[in-house]
């Protein structure tokens, strides 16, 4: 049977937090972001692989994201929320163990009315303006909320990815004034926030993209390899086209080679006529459009067409690729479709 073939390094992840946890000092525990099902690569597979690396606490962006992970965990670990306790998520929050970071006062009532005791902690609003409890609200409630003692106080960089970029101080400074004196355990960091330093680090960093091979974290161990097969061949003589729109002209004698795999798949139509698919070392353009199923790439300069080229793997990783989409390494992993055949590599313990 003719397949898309995703590969998953586990061992290559359980790498990458080691790496990551060796950032910080020992006394600042290194969590794992695993949202998005693991950033689209399978969460109960890439969370064991984490577990048995060493990581005990874990971050996903929904309530109902923590189901599969409390299944492979089993009691104690921590599984925190990041989108906090939302409507008719109690249940789930209260029967999965899980931990909410609560980020408005909504959301804080909500919390301490339908769970009281049940652990919690809270996101604020350093400067990014998207989640978390702004200061002037913190300021009036955070004698009342200090007080049912929350797990954690967090929020999160914007910019942690441009390490000389303002908002970076401004953030930091500002969670500091939010924070200083409480004597709680804080959380400010990311990948890119791990990597400014330890005056970022406070006492738990939170990874997510570099655990799966991607930037900022240049020196992450690649983590996903994706080869689609060669499913037919055809010589184009000079002014045919290929695809729809015919966008794309071939100027020479040209062999090109249809294979299996497109945007149904997560493959953005944007790589249409700017990609490159490899076989070896040897560069192969995608030509013409993206389809659904199909694309089409230029293997003219091979001395024989192979069964497979790969899109993703030693000479292309996922943030070239996601260059030629004019996107971001986080938005091709999570887009990744489910028709792949996905081989795991195991982690070692």
């Amino acid at each position: 049977m003719t397949s898309l073939t995703l590969t998953i390094d586990l061992e290559a992840i359980a790498a990458n937090w080691r790496a990551l946890d060796r950032l910080s000092a020992a006394t600042v525990q290194t969590a794992a972001v695993v949202k998005a099902d693991a950033y689209g690569l399978g969460a109960a597979r890439v969370v064991h692989a984490l577990a048995v690396a060493g990581a005990r606490r874990f971050f996903v962006a929904h309530a109902a994201e923590g189901i599969a992970l409390r299944k492979v965990l089993g009691p104690g670990p921590q599984i925190g929320i990041l989108t906090g306790h939302l409507s008719g998520d109690t249940e789930l929050i209260r029967d999965l163990d899980l931990t909410p970071m609560l980020s408005s006062i909504e959301q804080i009532t909500r919390n301490l009315e339908a769970l009281p005791g049940h652990p919690f902690g809270v996101q604020l609003d350093s400067g990014m303006n998207r989640l978390g409890v702004k200061p002037s609200d913190w300021q009036a409630i955070a004698p009342i909320l200090l007080a049912a003692e929350p797990a954690l106080l967090m929020s999160h960089l914007a910019c942690g990815d441009d390490p000389d970029h303002p908002a970076n101080r401004a953030q930091l400074a500002a969670f500091h004034a939010m924070t200083d004196g409480t004597g709680l355990p804080r959380s400010l960091s990311a990948t890119g926030g791990v990597l400014r330093g330890p005056a970022y680090h406070f006492d738990l960093t939170r990874p997510g993209i570099g655990l799966y091979g991607g930037l900022p974290f240049a020196d992450a161990q690649p983590v996903v390899g994706l080869s689609l097969p060669v499913i037919q061949t055809r010589h184009l003589e000079p002014g045919e086209s290929v695809g729809y729109g015919c966008t794309w002209v071939a100027k020479r004698p040209t062999t090109a080679a249809t294979l299996l795999g497109g945007y149904a798949d997560g493959l953005p139509r944007s790589l249409s006529n700017r990609a490159i698919l490899w076989a070896g070392n040897q560069a192969c353009p995608l030509i013409g459009r993206v389809s659904m199923d199909l694309i089409t790439v230029d293997v003219t300069d091979l001395d024989e067409i192979p069964l497979k080229l790969d899109l993703l793997g030693p000479e292309q990783g996922i943030d070239s690729l996601a260059n030629f989409a004019g996107t971001i390494g986080y938005e091709l992993l999570a887009t990744l479709g489910q028709r792949f055949d996905r081989q795991y590599q195991e982690v070692s313990a």
